[in-house]
């Protein structure tokens, strides 16, 4: 069987005369194919530029023509231009083209409105399918293994069918994010659009430092300012200067909304609230309305003004959903005031040294909580800690990203006003943010120095 492919400039009268000829081969010989593809005048070149580079042939004109001999086990072999087709079909076929000049005109005219209609059509199809972005770098960490199939759940982002995923990670191998989006493509999922690897070639040394941490985020935030639409939301969470990085973020993006940048507390949260289960003796989630304020990744204050606890067996018990106040159920202030911080501090690290492994689940929990919470109506009780962008609020300076109280409603969050901040919590608020402060100085200094344009590097954060 004999298969050919005829390729052109879509307004080229001789692709339009060799196009006849190859139809009239194929109605006469049942044994005869033609694969036909028509090429915008303005991408001809770079098109017949590629397809030479990658066959090792030299050709310059349209159109182009060559036999597929991939059942063979061999590259195509090249037939040339016009001429040549129509030498080879009056030598083998015994058939040939008499079209005149005029319909060689007529029919290139529509072969270039036809490609442009399809361009058309194909470029309307791509924005009707209007897929959310989502960004993910250090991809390769054991968290998104657990994160990955949880976006794409339908109540995460309601409304939205597709998405695009973007992968990256500079710490590991081009080879390994394909695997990554291999295993993610395997999923199978209807809303999945397209998952990409992103790479990144340079790669930084490891360590936390604050110059390094300056150096990438300072990089991050000029890629979200250049490349990203406006409504972009994105959440940084990790183990180290997460309010740092989101600091960082929202000034090298300045055109960006500040609030929709976020520092994810939620895991620190969640984990004050087991040890708190722990010593009450009931399930985690029987912990609510725990406040986390400062500095996520450094000096935190933990607020017990509005926590609660439900079904604890103590001498007042109540029917479903009675609840009473976790700091009259606990009578440990030598606990409360030392231990407790202690053992929070200690237990990521502690849960890590016995599967040698990243917080993964947790972690992922927390970012899910919060994209749910931003994406969906969440109840106004439900109380959530969040690094966000101060606005003068508790005495905190503004601009600094400081862990706050907040709730959800119609997609936003709002800094909650139902809290008291006594004149000793503001001692305490002062001290979180004298440290942030000091960090987002050496950062600037940091900067200052480098004036330069900075690596980029991709660790312990996500980008959505």
């Amino acid at each position: 069987m004999a298969k050919f492919v005829l390729a052109g400039k879509a307004d080229c009268p001789y692709y339009a005369k060799a196009e006849l000829l190859a139809d009239v081969l194929q109605r006469n010989l049942p044994d005869f194919h033609i694969h036909k593809i028509s090429v915008h005048p303005n991408e001809w070149e770079k098109w017949l530029e590629d397809i030479c580079a990658s066959n090792g042939w030299k050709h310059s004109s349209s159109p182009i023509v060559w036999r597929e001999l991939i059942d063979r086990g061999g590259k195509g072999m090249l037939l040339g231009g016009f001429s040549d087709f129509l030498e080879h079909a009056q030598g083998y076929y015994g058939i040939t083209s008499d079209t005149n000049s005029d319909l060689m005109l007529k029919i290139a005219a529509e072969n270039q409105q036809t490609k442009e209609l399809n361009m058309e059509e194909e470029i309307h199809r791509h924005r009707s399918l209007r897929p959310l972005h989502i960004w993910i770098s250090s991809a390769l960490n054991p968290t998104c293994y657990s994160l990955i199939p949880q976006l794409f759940t339908s109540e995460l982002f309601p409304g939205l069918p597709t998405f695009s995923l973007h992968l990256m990670d500079a710490d590991g191998s081009e080879e390994m994010l394909q695997g990554l989006k291999m295993e993610t493509e395997d999923l199978a999922l209807h809303q999945l659009h397209e998952p990409m690897c992103e790479s990144n070639d340079e790669q930084d040394d490891k360590d936390r430092m604050v110059s390094q941490v300056a150096e990438r985020f300072h990089f991050y935030g000029q890629l979200i300012e250049a490349n990203a639409q406006k409504d972009v939301r994105v959440i940084v969470a990790g183990d180290s200067l997460v309010n740092l990085k989101c600091s960082l973020l929202i000034e090298n993006a300045p055109s960006v909304d500040p609030h929709n940048f976020v520092a994810m507390a939620t895991q620190l949260e969640y984990e004050v609230k087991t040890q708190l289960a722990q010593k009450l003796s009931v399930k985690t989630a029987e912990i609510t309305n725990v406040i986390l304020w400062g500095n996520i990744s450094g000096s935190f204050h933990i607020d017990l003004q509005r926590a609660k606890v439900f079904r604890y067996d103590g001498a007042i018990w109540g029917p479903d959903g009675f609840s009473q106040q976790v700091m009259e159920m606990i009578y440990d202030w030598k606990w409360l005031e030392t231990d407790l911080i202690s053992l929070v501090y200690k237990h990521r690290t502690t849960i890590s040294s016995k599967t040698n492994k990243a917080t993964a689940i947790s972690t992922t929990n927390g970012i899910m909580t919060i994209l749910k919470a931003w994406n969906n109506d969440a109840s106004p009780e439900d109380g959530f800690s969040l690094g966000v962008i101060s606005t003068g609020q508790f005495g905190i300076p503004t601009g600094l990203v400081f862990s706050l109280p907040v709730s959800f409603k119609d997609g936003c969050w709002s800094v909650r006003s139902d809290v008291n901040v006594t004149d000793e919590l503001k001692q305490k608020l002062k001290a979180c943010a004298d440290e942030l402060k000091m960090e987002r100085d050496i950062a600037a200094r940091i900067l200052k120095i480098h004036d330069g344009s900075p690596k980029a590097d991709f660790n312990d954060s996500l980008l959505q």
